[in-house]
């Protein structure tokens, strides 16, 4: 097993004969192999062990253990002790607790003692069963992945190896290793998969963890394939704009795959995969104006899009005083210019002229709200803003983000969309206040 250690450590180019490393021991049968192979690959490190004091003296006999075997490789060893009661103060289970403070404090000594990376004893049973809890949580393509051989500064060289493998290697040479005695137990779903299931599928089926394995690696590149597909798509269907994003109904129509597809777009904002159902439901039941929530995001099912975008969005008035030159309203900058003379009239819904003469500073920007109204251009009646909006078919989402600009107590322009008749420039405008965007 050394010879294909080395072999592997550098066909894949893991380990670094002239780096230090980190190596998490507990004391058990994978961690001490590891050691084993790394010193016989001639790779430099050093030793990191937590004693939790969960298992009474069990554990002391761990810690002691392992200080015999930094005597024994004549390597340094970092150790830490802790216990259940101050793992319980993080809120959460006592095994994902253990794991939080070790990885955190692997960190930490880390950085301190300028290693270079940690390495851990994870195999390819550890990777089966890790496989396996991903499928039990309901996780897609990517549970399949499982461990990484490196991932940030963490180094996994014995993934290409069984857990028969390194017993074998360890009673071929008569190394000793502390037995863990919770591992027996199966209060732990990671320990009823090893304890219960493997051995029943093994025994049905011999070698049947050795040809999933293989099947896995496969999904995997095909999990690959997927996602340099998807980010194609969704470079091509995913429009941007401003603050929203906006995807076709008619292109999630043409597309299989449909809900991995959506999904992968809209998790990064907080949506599930039991969301994406709901949401496609409603593009099969064509419920315009549909809204879904995740955390500061919505995504609104207009009409003839999939509109994302964000749904704290807040504003402070902003007063606008007669000799201000600029102004920013949400993503957009709009230089404020004063004209007079003969000029031409900008009919851009972005921008704004309006007469100044009417105008009565300081002009106020604000959110819209219920029950407002003014007369928009080319109109003689009031007319509420919330209406304007439907008559524009403007979506939720957008509504929600709509600004006004006041005049007094009048609304001399909603901000993108139109002004208001009171201030628009005619024959007899002498002087124009222009907003125009940037």
């Amino acid at each position: 097993m050394e010879e294909l250690f080395k072999n592997h450590i550098r066909s894949k180019k893991l380990l670094d004969e002239n780096k230090s490393y980190l190596l998490a021991i507990s004391g058990g049968i994978d961690s001490v192999c590891l050691g084993y192979l790394l010193q016989s690959a001639g790779i430099r490190f050093s030793l990191a062990h937590v004693n939790f004091w969960l298992r009474g003296n069990e554990s002391d006999e761990d810690e002691i253990f392992v200080r015999m075997l930094s005597a024994k490789w004549n390597v340094k060893i970092h150790v830490i002790h802790t216990n259940k009661d101050e793992m319980d103060k993080q809120g959460m289970s006592t095994q994902m607790a253990a794991r939080e403070f070790r990885y955190n404090w692997f960190e930490q000594v880390i950085s301190e003692n300028g290693y270079d990376a940690l390495v851990v004893a994870h195999h390819a049973d550890d990777q089966l069963e890790t496989i396996f809890l991903n499928m039990l949580r309901g996780t897609g393509i990517e549970g399949i992945y499982g461990m990484s051989e490196i991932r940030g500064n963490i180094i996994r060289p014995l993934l290409g190896f069984s857990r028969m493998d390194i017993s074998d290697y360890m009673t071929q040479n008569s190394y000793s290793w502390k037995e863990d005695s919770s591992n027996q137990k199966n209060d732990y779903k990671r320990n009823i998969l090893r304890n219960k299931v493997f051995p029943i599928l093994n025994e049905a089926f011999p070698e049947g963890l050795q040809v999933m394995d293989t099947s896995f690696k496969r999904l995997k590149d095909t999990g690959r394939a997927f996602f340099f597909l998807y980010e194609k798509w969704k470079k091509e269907a995913i429009v941007t704009e401003g603050d929203y994003q906006y995807l076709s109904i008619k292109e999630i129509s043409n597309i299989t795959g449909k809900h991995s597809m959506v999904y992968y777009w809209l998790r990064d904002f907080g949506f599930s995969f039991a969301d994406v159902q709901d949401i496609l439901h409603s593009v099969e039941k064509s419920e315009s104006g549909k809204t879904f929530y995740a955390g500061k995001f919505m995504l609104n099912k207009d009409r003839d899009f999939l509109i994302l975008g964000n749904n704290d969005f807040e504003w402070e008035e902003k007063r606008i005083e007669f000799h201000d030159i600029s102004v920013q309203m949400k993503e957009k900058k709009f230089d404020i210019l004063h004209l007079q003379g003969e000029i031409e009239i900008d009919k851009s819904k972005e921008n704004a002229m309006l007469d100044m003469e009417k105008l009565q500073f300081p002009l106020v920007i604000k959110k819209w709200e219920q029950g407002d109204r003014f007369v928009p251009l080319g109109m003689d009646k009031p007319k509420k803003i919330s209406d304007l909006l439907v008559d524009l078919k403007v979506p939720l989402i957008q509504k929600k983000q709509v600004l006004v600009l006041w005049s007094g107590d009048e609304i001399a322009w909603v901000v993108g969309f139109r002004i208001g008749e009171l201030f628009r420039c005619g024959p007899k405008t002498k002087r124009v206040l222009y907003f125009k965007n940037l």
